[in-house]
């Protein structure tokens, strides 16, 4: 069977970003893909496309092993768009747990968890706070860091935007990462999210050391009680600024929020257990179909 593609595909641009916001404020989406600012800045890690098919509007992409994909329909009626697309022979990820149990399931089709990429979920006053013997270890690397040096917290402001970009090219020299791969990837986005955090509604904290951007970090809201931290770079060769940077993210921004997605580990595991040893409240279930496609079996 050939795979269908649609004609009206196109690109991803700031002029849909009205369209998808609205889409997003209905849905109130657990999944941290599902953030405009998210979507433009991985356009091109992630080839995102946007289509109409029937009355939904789809995202299609690629993973970093460049497998294509569509990501859960908005819009319209989403379960049929998403079976229409999977018997196409078209792959599906980011499925969350609430579109498995209402579309997909009754249907008989077997969603397959994908840990890699379960989404982080905090407390946002328990990172902003750190309390009791389970952050001591955090605690502790800050208060390190504090009393070795002055430093500024500040929101980021266009004024942060050349000591962010120094930052990170220092970032890119000291942890590498060959052209294509997804850590350069990751800091090609990064970088324009420095640039466009303004455009693209992100807000931000830095920490200036030594009147220079040591740390950023940068997110928005994902839903009414949930906020995503996309970004977040510190200087490598300080110890406690990335547990600093981290709870001033959580103290100073999206303080009418209960929670902090700090999304995915991709599999990595140095990153794992950096991402669970803040403790967790939940791990936002993501998950992948297979299309049907000749050679492979039935998603359903």
């Amino acid at each position: 069977m050939q795979i269908p593609s649609y004609p009206e595909k196109r690109p991803l641009t700031t002029a849909d970003s009205t369209l998808l916001q609205e889409h997003f404020h209905e849905l109130q989406p657990e999944i941290s893909e599902f953030c405009f600012a998210s979507l433009y800045l991985f356009r091109k890690a992630h080839s995102y496309t946007i289509s109409r098919v029937g009355e939904s509007l789809v995202l299609f992409g690629q993973g970093y092993d460049r497998e294509p994909y569509f990501l859960p329909p908005l819009g319209g009626e989403r379960g049929e768009t998403a079976r229409m697309l999977l018997a196409a022979g078209h792959d599906l990820y980011g499925a969350d747990e609430e579109f498995v149990a209402r579309h997909l399931a009754p249907a008989g089709i077997t969603a397959v968890e994908d840990r890699n990429s379960f989404d982080y979920l905090y407390l946002r006053e328990e990172l902003a706070t750190l309390p009791g013997p389970r952050f001591h270890k955090k605690k502790n690397r800050i208060n390190y860091f504090t009393a070795r040096h002055s430093y500024r917290v500040e929101l980021f402001t266009p004024e942060h935007v050349p000591g962010a970009r120094q930052l990170l090219r220092e970032w890119r020299r000291v942890r590498g990462g060959a052209p294509g791969t997804p850590l350069d990837l990751e800091a090609e986005a990064t970088e324009e999210a420095v640039s466009l955090a303004g455009e693209l509604g992100l807000s931000g904290v830095v920490v200036l050391l030594e009147g220079g951007v040591a740390a950023f970090a940068l997110g928005e809201r994902l839903n009414r009680d949930t906020a995503v931290c996309h970004f977040e770079k510190t200087d490598p060769f300080v110890e406690g600024l990335a547990q600093l940077v981290n709870r001033e993210f959580s103290r100073l921004l999206f303080t009418d929020c209960t929670f902090i997605n700090r999304e995915q580990d991709l599999g990595e595991q140095g990153l794992r257990e950096a991402k669970i040893s803040y403790h967790p409240v939940r791990l936002v279930k993501k998950y992948r179909v297979a299309g049907r496609q000749p050679g492979r079996p039935p998603a359903s």
